[in-house]
């Protein structure tokens, strides 16, 4: 249901990243009622800055965080079966180095090298098989291929690596459209009633008797709201301290240790779909993957970051560490003149008290405070198991609220995502016969970012010029006018950068005049809008 005509929403959930959209769905499609506020775009800080993967985290058995493991390769084929058009399976290439010796250690590594001092700074070829083992038995995988050796003499995965390498290691993973994952989930909250409020900042809750009192100001016009709510969810990622202390007022011993994620995207250095998985001296481990059809994504860096309030950049130092760590293995080295383009985010870490930034926890913890109307503040997490953070913090609150539903995300697919992994090529191919005028790449664009909800928003469309001007890389007036009206979009940057990464291809030039036009069009086209429904 909608909040009533008095703005009392059974849960107002703070942050419009993965963990907020997430717990907003879950609880809208149990019946309650819903608000989210997200101060800036949707995804527009961790939540689209991840390495855009489904994982169960391989290099995590090392800490022998055992549990979050086994939850997140469960959650692989969960999520990989409910969105099919944003995720698919991926292939992971880990070459084996039998001479490399590692600074620094892990808690396994340290117990190996007090039984047996000579592989110290090893990972020797058996202990890798057993952690691909354990990787492929804890989940009860179904769906995936298992991981076996694979030779790289003379092989398409051996090409770009240097000589040297021989074997490697081969397993599965998933990739996922990460900021797509989100503005699908606040989608389908929105159609089972939440109310979402994108770029609209909370500035005070408190408690007032059995009910929340919470302040909002829209950030474009300054615009000032308020809302009540029956409980409270803190699910504001870097910020949840902040809003602790500063919003709700409220001590806690509880925190977030801030770590930035760094990733660097090169021209395409390798012509396979496989993803590279690389072990470093100095104990980290980097990806390669295959990135946008003609790029390669590197990263990720793990290091301290001092604020939330402080912008996170790939410096010159993490792109010079990240094509470094990369040309250890490529045969052609890559330089920073190879980068076409850098993101980075801040992994809001449960503060466990690690020594540092790689060791500490990707686990999330949600705390719950009844003093009062209650709330629960969210910390930590993963991409990867978003679905079960969402249902867990639910669950959280179910004495509060006797009459919701149970749980439901298990079988339920995302908007576009009806279909089976396995028709996802097959779908794309009849897509460009129905519409003959999509190019083959145009058409797998749409048929993964859409899913079966591709021939919706194409509707009658018999030419280009049924979708409206083109504002380049096959962006066209229909498609900006759909992410407006369907998902929430206001600017160009939440199009080219979040919504989709065609600001890969697009000229500044065209990325303006795709501001200008989304400006003079603030609901969009509504003609172009209609023809979309």
């Amino acid at each position: 249901m909608h909040p009533t005509h008095e703005n009392i929403s059974d849960i107002f959930v703070i942050g419009g990243g993965i963990n907020g959209c997430g717990i907003a769905r879950d609880a809208a499609g149990r019946g309650l009622s819903v608000t989210l506020a997200e101060m800036n775009d949707l995804a527009s800080a961790t939540s689209s800055a991840s390495t855009k993967l489904f994982h169960g985290g391989l290099r995590y058995l090392e800490y022998f965080e055992f549990r979050l493991v086994r939850e997140a390769l469960i959650e692989r084929e969960v999520l990989l079966r409910n969105m099919p058009h944003i995720s698919w399976p991926m292939r992971f290439v880990l070459p084996y180095h039998r001479d490399m010796r590692f600074e620094g250690g892990t808690p396994t590594s340290r117990l190996l090298e007090r039984i047996m001092p000579w592989m110290r700074g090893r990972r020797p070829a058996w202990l890798i098989r057993l952690g691909l083992f354990l990787y492929d038995s804890l989940g009860g995988r179904k769906i995936l291929p298992a991981a076996r050796s694979l030779s790289l003499d003379g092989t398409p995965e051996g090409a770009p690596l240097k000589p040297h390498f021989k074997k490697a290691f081969e397993y599965s993973d998933c990739w996922v459209e990460d900021a797509r994952l989100v503005s699908l989930n606040a989608r389908d909250a929105a159609q089972r009633g939440a109310e979402i409020l994108t770029r609209t900042r909370v500035t005070a809750a408190r408690r007032e008797g059995e009910l929340w009192t919470i302040e909002l100001e829209d950030t474009a016009t300054g615009a000032l709201l308020t809302r009540r709510a029956r409980a409270l969810v803190n699910a504001g990622g870097p910020w949840v301290g902040n809003i602790i202390s500063d919003v709700t007022h409220i001590d806690s011993r509880e925190g977030v240790r801030l770590v930035r994620g760094s990733h660097i995207v090169t021209r395409k250095l390798f012509d396979h779909p496989k993803c590279y998985f690389f072990q470093g001296r100095d104990g980290r481990i980097i990806f390669a993957i295959p990135y946008e059809q003609d790029f390669t994504l590197i990263g990720t860096t793990d290091a301290d970051h001092p604020d939330p309030g402080t912008r996170p950049v790939c410096t010159p130092a993490e792109q010079e560490y990240l094509c470094n760590f990369a040309s250890e293995y490529f045969a052609t080295p890559v330089t920073r003149d190879d980068i076409v383009w850098t993101y980075s985010g801040v992994r809001p870490l449960y503060d466990d008290g690690a020594k540092s930034a790689t060791a500490a926890t990707r686990d999330y913890v949600l705390k719950l405070d009844t003093d009062g109307p209650p709330l629960l503040n969210i910390f930590g997490g993963k991409i990867t198991t978003y679905r079960r953070l969402a249902q867990a913090a639910v669950a959280k609150l179910a004495a509060h609220f006797p009459t919701a539903k149970g749980d439901w995300t298990a079988d339920a697919a995302l908007p576009g995502g009806d279909f089976a992994v396995e028709q996802r090529n097959e779908m794309a191919d009849q897509l460009q016969a129905d519409y003959p005028f999509l190019t083959q790449a145009w058409a797998y664009r749409l048929l993964r970012a859409y899913g079966t909800e591709a021939r919706t928003l194409l509707g009658d469309a018999t030419d280009t010029a049924d979708l409206g001007r083109s504002f380049g890389a096959t962006l066209t007036e229909r498609e900006v006018s759909w992410l407006m009206t369907h998902e929430f979009a206001r600017s160009a940057e939440d199009i080219v950068w979040r919504r989709s990464k065609l600001g890969l291809r697009m000229s500044d030039s065209e990325i303006n005049d795709l501001q200008d036009w989304m400006q003079a069009n603030p609901a969009g086209d509504s003609i172009v809008a209609a023809a979309a429904e």
